[in-house]
C-alpha cells in the first residue's frame, strides 16, 4: 500500500509550474471522437484520469499514441463502436463525457453508470434530460445507459435547472452536428468549457457565447482533427497557492491565468495573504496571522467546489470562527473528519460546516477521502507537528502529476513510500 509521508514544520517556498487541466484535458479527449483522424493535445497532464480516459477511447477503436510525456495524438478515425466499458466508466465520472460525441457521429451511444470520487450522488438526469430535448431516446439497463437518436438530433432550447458543467459539455458536443441551432440557458460557464468550445471551432465547429449563461451551438457538417494545448489547471494553481498561503513563505505558481482563480484569490487576500498577479502567474504569501472568512461553493465564476477542502484546511489554523457552505457536493466534508484528527477544530451542521480556527495540527494517519480532500491533507502535515501519513493516495494521483516531487523542489520533507500488507489472520 502506496501512502504520502510528511514531516511538518520545514521551510516551503520557490516556484512551482502547473500541468494542464485535468477537467478540461478529459473532455478534449472525448472530443475528438467528433473529428475522424488525428488530433493532437499537448500540455496533457500525466495522471491517472487521462490514462483512463485513453483507455476508454481505445475500447472505442481509437488510436492513442503517447508523443511525449504531455503530449497526445488521438486517432478516432477507426472508432466503431459506441459502447464504453463498464470496468473504466465506473473508476471516471468523467467517461461519460464521450456520450455526446458518440450520440453526434453515430447517432448512438452505450454508456455505465459514472464513478470517480464519492463526494455525491452525481446525477446525471440533466445530461439526459438536455440530450432528449435534442431528439434522444434513454433506456437504463443493468446499471447500463442505452442511448439513441432514431431520427437525429435537432436543435432547441435546452434550459438546466443547475449550470451543471458534465450537461453542458455532453450538450455542446452533441449539438455540432444537430440541425439547426441549439441553445442552451444557464449553461456551466467554466473556463475548461471555454476551452472545449476554443477547439471545438478550431476543428470547424460553430459554438457562440461559451462562458457565459447562454452557449449557441449552429450544426454543422464534419469536423477536422486539429493540434490543441490544454488550459493550465486553475485548481492545481489553487492548490499551491493555498499552500503558499498556510505556510507563509513566498510561492510563485506558474502556468495558468489568474482570472480563472478570481474569487478564490479575492478571499484569500480578504485572509490577510498577499497575491501578486503576473502574466499566467501569481506569487502568494503571508506576513500576519490568517483570517477567518466565510465562503459558499458556487458554479464559475463563483468558489469552486475543488477548491473547497484546501481552504477548510486553510482557516482551520486561522483566527476566528469560519463559515463554509456547501452548494454542489453533499458529500464533500468527508474530508472534516480526517483534518479533525489532526486537531482541528471543526463542527458540521448539514452542508455546512464551522471551523474554528486552532494554534497547531498534529500529525497523524489519515485517509483521503477523494481527490482534493487528499491534496488538503498533505497540505496540512505541511505544517503539522510530527509525521502525518496519508493513505489511498490513489485519489491524489487522479489529478495531480509529480505532486510529492513539486513539494520537495519546495523544500518540504515529502516522500512517498510503500506499507507492507497486514496479514489478516485465520479465526
Amino acid at each position: 500500500m502506496e501512502v504520502i509521508r510528511v514531516e511538518g514544520g520545514y521551510p516551503v517556498s520557490g516556484e512551482v509550474s502547473v500541468e494542464g487541466a485535468k477537467n478540461s484535458a478529459l473532455k478534449l479527449m472525448a472530443a475528438t471522437i467528433l473529428a475522424p483522424g488525428a488530433t493532437t493535445l499537448t500540455n496533457v497532464p500525466n495522471i491517472a484520469d487521462v490514462h483512463v480516459m485513453g483507455k476508454v477511447l481505445k475500447e472505442l477503436g481509437a488510436v492513442v499514441e503517447v508523443v511525449d510525456e504531455h503530449t497526445l495524438r488521438i486517432d478516432t478515425s477507426k472508432v466503431d463502436s459506441w459502447e464504453t466499458p463498464y470496468a473504466l466508466v465506473t473508476r471516471m465520472r468523467a467517461s461519460t463525457a464521450v456520450m455526446g460525441p458518440l450520440l453526434a457521429r453515430f447517432g448512438k451511444a452505450i454508456v455505465a453508470m459514472p464513478g470517480g470520487c464519492n463526494i455525491g450522488a452525481r446525477s446525471i438526469d440533466m445530461h439526459i434530460l438536455g440530450l432528449e430535448a435534442l431528439g434522444v431516446k434513454f433506456d437504463v439497463d443493468h446499471g447500463d445507459i442505452h442511448a439513441s437518436a432514431p431520427n437525429g438530433l435537432v436543435g432547441t432550447t435546452v434550459n438546466l435547472e443547475f449550470a451543471s458543467v458534465g450537461a453542458t459539455e455532453n450538450l455542446i458536443m452533441a449539438s455540432v452536428h444537430a440541425k439547426g441551432v441549439t441553445t442552451i440557458d444557464n449553461a456551466a460557464r467554466e473556463p475548461e468549457i471555454q476551452d472545449l468550445a476554443n477547439m471545438l471551432n478550431e476543428m470547424g465547429a460553430d459554438v457562440r457565447g461559451a462562458g457565459t449563461p447562454v452557449i449557441e451551438i449552429h450544426g454543422v457538417g464534419e469536423l477536422h482533427p486539429v493540434k490543441h494545448a490544454v488550459t493550465g489547471d486553475r485548481i492545481e494553481a489553487g492548490t499551491f497557492a493555498a499552500i503558499g498561503a498556510l505556510v507563509g513563505e513566498p510561492i510563485t505558481i506558474r502556468g495558468f491565468e489568474p482570472e480563472h482563480l478570481g474569487l478564490v484569490l479575492r478571499k484569500y487576500e480578504q485572509m490577510g495573504i498577499s497575491v501578486e498577479r503576473g502574466n499566467r502567474c501569481i506569487t502568494v504569501s503571508r506576513n500576519r496571522p490568517i483570517g477567518a472568512v466565510d465562503i459558499q461553493t458556487l458554479p464559475f465564476p463563483g468558489f469552486p467546489t475543488d477548491m473547497q477542502a484546501q481552504t477548510m484546511c486553510l482557516l482551520a489554523m486561522a483566527e476566528g470562527t469560519s463559515i463554509i457552505t456547501e452548494n454542489v457536493f453533499e458529500n464533500r466534508f468527508m474530508f472534516a473528519s480526517e483534518l479533525q484528527r489532526m486537531g482541528s477544530d471543526i463542527v458540521i451542521q448539514g452542508h455546512h460546516a464551522v471551523v474554528r480556527g486552532v494554534k497547531r495540527l498534529s500529525g497523524a494517519e489519515v485517509r483521503s477521502p477523494d481527490l482534493r480532500g487528499g491534496a488538503a491533507l498533505v497540505m496540512a502535515g505541511l505544517v503539522a507537528d510530527g509525521i502525518t501519513t496519508v493513505l489511498d493516495i490513489y485519489h491524489i494521483d487522479r489529478g495531480y502529476e509529480r505532486f510529492v516531487e513539486k513539494l520537495c523542489s519546495l523544500g518540504a520533507h515529502v516522500s512517498r513510500d510503500t506499507l507492507p500488507d497486514i496479514d489478516v489472520l485465520d479465526v
